[in-house]
This record gives structure tokens, C-alpha cells and sequence, in this order.
């Protein structure tokens, strides 16, 4: 058991904070593609569902490259916390983050182009905003769909591997999360590891789809 622990935790904590980094920017994007139509929120679109049709590698190398201690953010990071940002558990975070972020997107978006044109066009006659639209009529009418994108996006973000592992690593007690550390377990050939960690991972992940099959029934 110890050896699931912190790998576990690690998870929890990094689909945690990933999940709430990319519900914060699912919601602004969400709500530009449902208000702009154009050529450059399409193209911003189609990037962020890049990561849903590129091998996680290929996404964790360009992570690799734009947070590395060569590029501009990387400096930034290492300038501002004395520690490079690559091979800690903040670059499992930004890894997760993007990898979450288009089953964020998604329902987010659909629930919010469901939302009657007339009903904003008749509170934009009284005077409301981009922003008071957003917060008093979008977001309350758009529950459904963003709970189902809530957790869309955490089961994405607790299953991450192939991306968290260019960027991260697989240092144990500090990167190694849960999806690594069965990775490791059967390389070592540490099977009743592995097995255990497939078992709790399973279970963490079917109970989010079971999250996911109520709300979409509680939406119909």
C-alpha cells in the first residue's frame, strides 16, 4: 500500500488543480467561441483540440521544449522561483491542464450555444454586458453541461501519462503520479504493485463515467 500513497495523492492533487486551471480558461474560451464566429477563434478552436488527436508524446515534447530551461518561459519561471519548471509536479500540472482542456471546452460550449439567442438578445436590450450575460445567464443555464465537462476534464487530467511523463519525469516521491507509477511497477516486474494501482485507478476512473452517464441522463 505504501507504495500508492503519494502516487495517489500526487494524482488527486494534479487532476485537482489541473481540472481547475483549465475549468477557469473552458470558460472564457467556451464563451468566445459561443459569442465570436471568425476565421481566428475557428483556428484557436482546432488548436485547442490538438491535444485529443496528437500522440501524448508529441504533445509532451512540445511542452518540453516551451517550458525547458532554453525557452523564454522556462527563464521566467527559473527567474522568478530560483528552480526550473520542467520535472516537477507544476509541469504535471500544465501537462494535464492543456490535455484537459478540450473536454472542458466541448460540453461547455454545446450548453452554451443551446441557450435561446432571443433570451440574450432580450437581456442585452436591458442592458446587459458580455460579462453579466456570461455570469447571470450563461453559466446558471449551462449547469448541466459544465459539470459534465468538470468531470470529462478531471478523469482526463487523473489518467494523464504520456505528456506528464516528457515533462515531469518519473522522479518517485515528487512527479511519480499513479498512471507513471504503474508504468514503473510492471517495468520493475512489482506486479501486485501494479495490479493494485490499476484497481484503484479503475475504480476512481468508472466512478467519474458514472458521474458523467447521471449528469448526461439529469440533462436530457
Amino acid at each position: 500500500m505504501e507504495a500508492i500513497w503519494f502516487p495517489l495523492y500526487l494524482s488527486l492533487k494534479v487532476a485537482a488543480t489541473a481540472t481547475f486551471i483549465a475549468f477557469i480558461a473552458g470558460v472564457l474560451l467556451a464563451w468566445l467561441f459561443t459569442m465570436k464566429k471568425n476565421i481566428w477563434t475557428e483556428t484557436l478552436s482546432l488548436l485547442i483540440m490538438l491535444p485529443l488527436v496528437l500522440p501524448p508524446t508529441v504533445l509532451g515534447y512540445y511542452l518540453l521544449v516551451g517550458l525547458g530551461r532554453r525557452s523564454w518561459l522556462g527563464q521566467w519561471y527559473e527567474t522568478l522561483t530560483g528552480s526550473p519548471l520542467v520535472f516537477t509536479w507544476q509541469a504535471a500540472v500544465i501537462a494535464a491542464s492543456i490535455a484537459a482542456l478540450p473536454l472542458i471546452v466541448r460540453p461547455m460550449q454545446a450548453a452554451f450555444e443551446s441557450i435561446s439567442r432571443q433570451s440574450l438578445e432580450a437581456a442585452q436590450l436591458d442592458g446587459a454586458n458580455q460579462w453579466q450575460l456570461l455570469i447571470r445567464i450563461i453559466l446558471p443555464l449551462s449547469v448541466q453541461g459544465i459539470l459534465a465537462g468538470l468531470i470529462l476534464g478531471f478523469a482526463r487530467a487523473m489518467g494523464e501519462f504520456g505528456a506528464t511523463l516528457m515533462v515531469a519525469g518519473n522522479i518517485p516521491g515528487q512527479t511519480q503520479t499513479l498512471s507513471i507509477a504503474i508504468y514503473d511497477a510492471v517495468q520493475a516486474n512489482r506486479m501486485d504493485d501494479a495490479h493494485l494501482m490499476v484497481v484503484v485507478l479503475s475504480v476512481i476512473t468508472i466512478g467519474f463515467l458514472f458521474l458523467i452517464t447521471r449528469t448526461g441522463k439529469r440533462a436530457v
